[in-house]
């Protein structure tokens, strides 16, 4: 299956400030599996922007590709053990808004981040499926607009 992807520079700089933003924010109302969600993604927004001007012969010569099916398991597997791992931590260690499914969305997206490094397309499902929870959170903390930006996301 041939998939043709569009590979802008310009989105790294633009996501930097997005997440520098949001660790703030989520440091400010207690969901700290974002906050440190947001955390990583400013390291990971650096290196990207870096590893996409510099381009590393590594990165230009991945193919866009799907999971096998035991890459599939395997992905389940570490998001269901991922959620209940760092869940329990958050709810043992810290006041956490909502510690299982504030980790949810951090070890999902991880995953999904991963593969979209990878670029692996699968990673889209998970993106998805981590913004669906993440808008059921932020709207009952009251981040109304940060429920509407995911909502834009999934369209």
């Amino acid at each position: 299956m041939y998939w043709h992807t569009r590979e802008n520079n310009w989105a790294w700089p633009a996501g930097l400030l997005s997440v520098i933003l949001y660790t703030y924010i989520f440091w400010d109302i207690n969901l700290y599996s974002d906050m440190i969600l947001n955390g990583t993604y400013i390291v990971l927004n650096l290196y990207g922007w870096w590893a996409w001007r510099n381009r590393k012969a590594a990165i230009d010569n991945l193919k866009v590709s799907t999971l096998k099916r035991w890459e599939q398991l395997v992905v389940v597997l570490l998001m269901l053990f991922g959620t209940y791992a760092w869940g329990s931590l958050m709810q043992q260690q810290t006041d956490a808004a909502f510690p299982f499914g504030d980790a949810f969305t951090t070890v999902t997206s991880l995953i999904a981040q991963y593969l979209l490094t990878r670029k692996v397309i699968d990673n889209w499902l998970l993106w998805i499926i981590a913004d669906v929870v993440a808008i059921y959170i932020y709207v009952v903390k009251g981040l109304y607009l940060t429920a509407i930006l995911f909502v834009g996301y999934l369209l």
